[in-house]
């Protein structure tokens, strides 16, 4: 049946309670790559739990629920196939540093929903906070095809940006495991898309992909470790655009660009050059992901990583 567009936009926000400890974390962090080498200090800040700082993605999953995708489905008024479905992008706000162990309240609505003609976008927002206060507040962009045609507004153009002119700053592959989407599925996204060839084919690929979210962890680490000294504190917000599909056992390439004067040339603003991080400073990074075995094609678009 259509989306009903003001069935969903109207819909009481769901509420719901969540937990998460050290264990959920180690298990995130080993599915979006995290550990090799094991014994790396700089890998076992992600891995050993008397060590264990949380990376901030790791709000996409917090408390084992659905991901945005499928919560987005389960909202009222929608009512669509999932092999339709693709994850268009993600948004995410840090109010404070996410906790190695936490109780919260997650309230989640749809905000939005966008009539493309042919297809429909649906924005799902969840702000989460606990006894002290606001966490995080996430959005997922959802991608419906054959759902549009409402007569609703189209809302903003879902064309990715070009990526800077400038050569980037930083350029670095991460291979991805061949079981790497067994392995995050655990955290919680259980889309067969990612684990079964039958349904992968359905929905018209050649073999399951990895988790959207999956890639979007990888590329945040990424980020993270080379240009911030590992601290994931100093993550303020994330956003990306899903721009194509990563096949486990692919090696993604993460391209970099800080904007001038940050970090590497910012000593007047506390920085200095370490190892290529900046240890002091505010500002964000300008990021894209492509598929290296084949030929660059690209997987993540318009991706910003903001810090403090």
């Amino acid at each position: 049946m259509p989306i009903d567009a003001a069935g969903a936009l109207g819909a009481a926000p769901r509420v719901r309670e969540i937990a998460w400890d050290h264990k959920d974390v180690q298990l995130y962090h080993l599915g979006i790559g995290a550990g090799r080498p094991a014994t790396d200090p700089r890998e076992l800040r992600y891995t050993l739990e008397s060590r264990l700082h949380v990376l901030p993605s790791f709000a996409t999953v917090a408390g084992g629920g659905a991901p945005g995708v499928i919560a987005t489905l389960s909202a009222p008024g929608v009512d669509v196939d999932l092999a339709h479905v693709l994850h268009a992008g993600q948004r995410l706000l840090l109010h404070r540093p996410v906790p190695v162990r936490g109780r919260a309240t997650a309230t989640a609505r749809v905000v939005a929903a966008y009539d493309k003609g042919t297809a429909a976008v649906l924005v799902l927002r969840t702000e989460v906070g606990d006894a002290d206060g606001p966490l995080w507040t996430d959005e997922a962009e959802v991608f419906v095809r054959g759902e549009g045609g409402w007569g609703g507004e189209r809302g903003p153009s879902g064309r990715p940006a070009p990526p800077p002119a400038d050569p980037p700053d930083h350029v670095v592959e991460r291979a991805v495991r061949e079981d790497q989407a067994l392995l995050y599925r655990l955290s919680g996204d259980w889309n067969p898309l990612h684990a079964d060839p039958e349904f992968a084919a359905r929905a018209g690929f050649d073999r399951p992909v990895l988790h959207g979210l999956c890639t979007y962890g990888a590329t945040l680490k990424t980020v993270v470790d080379t240009l911030l000294d590992g601290d994931v504190t100093r993550v303020r917000a994330y956003r990306t655009r899903f721009a194509g599909v990563v096949y486990p056992g692919e090696t993604l390439r993460v391209r970099m660009w800080r904007p001038a004067g940050a970090g590497r040339y910012g000593a007047e603003r506390g920085g200095t050059e370490r190892d290529g991080t900046e240890s002091g400073g505010t500002g964000e990074v300008r990021v894209t992901v492509s598929a290296v075995e084949r030929d660059d094609a690209a997987v993540l678009a318009d991706t910003v990583v903001r810090y403090g």
